[in-house]
């Protein structure tokens, strides 16, 4: 087993910045045919536009949903790699949300990817070595100050995969969770963008300093290497040490 994708088949959604664009970029890199989908091609850098097949809707939106599975059907009829990394976030204490902006986060994070997820399990199973990375992260293990409905949508899908990987073994389908800490992406910015919440975070890593997107990148395709074959189930942690340092 080589340090590589080649040949591999990969769905990776909400792929054109942040995490999913690095991932993207990694899995090129390693050799992976790679389909990724976000909501507009803008955020895509132009020398990748010839080099992935690009779907564009919303993830939410179950008739593209349907459309992306069609496409894996009708082009490869196996898939190898689902890297479920699309999320969103609205912060805010829990007392202030109103019904349709925690139905929206649990929408986006968690009910979209279950979807496509389930209905995929035809062509994971195909490759009969597939192996499922959603990206959920450390507030889904602990409170980081991002949201209820967040959190509960990341320890969602913590579980998920646990579940998953001892359900799917049988079909030759390993299925894990990356965690990320604070990495410095579009969606993390507003946070970032403030002195004295930036400080907090650095000093609550012992690394001190932020991520970035490429060192999660680079976790997602060991997990979706055949090298990781023997790994499933698990919720691997890229936070600097965070999530170990107590006083």
């Amino acid at each position: 087993m080589s340090w590589s994708l080649s040949g591999k088949k990969a769905l990776i959604t909400g792929g054109t910045k942040g995490i999913g664009l690095a991932v993207v970029q990694e899995f090129l890199s390693l050799g992976a045919t790679v389909i990724t989908v976000a909501r507009n091609q803008s955020s895509l850098p132009d020398d990748l536009k010839d080099r992935i097949i690009f779907l564009e809707g919303d993830m939410t939106d179950r008739n593209f949903r349907s459309s992306v599975i069609l496409e894996i059907e009708n082009k490869w009829g196996r898939l190898d790699i689902l890297v479920n990394n699309t999320g969103t976030n609205i912060r805010k204490g829990f007392e202030t949300y109103t019904e349709e902006e925690y139905r929206k986060i649990f929408e986006m994070n968690l009910f979209s990817m279950m979807d496509l997820t389930h209905r995929l399990f035809p062509v994971l199973r195909k490759s009969g070595a597939a192996s499922i990375v959603n990206i959920a992260s450390v507030a889904g293990t602990v409170d980081v100050g991002s949201g209820a409905p967040y959190g509960m949508t990341k320890a969602s899908i913590i579980q998920f995969a646990r579940h998953l990987a001892v359900e799917w073994a049988g079909h030759g389908i390993r299925v894990n969770t990356v965690s990320p800490w604070y990495i410095r992406t579009p969606l993390t910015e507003p946070v970032l963008s403030q002195p004295d919440r930036l400080e907090k975070i650095l000093s609550r890593t012992p690394m001190n300093r932020l991520g970035n997107a490429g060192e999660v990148a680079s976790m997602v395709a060991f997990l979706a290497m055949d090298k990781s074959s023997y790994i499933t189930g698990q919720n691997i942690q890229v936070d600097g040490g965070m999530s170990c340092k107590g006083l």
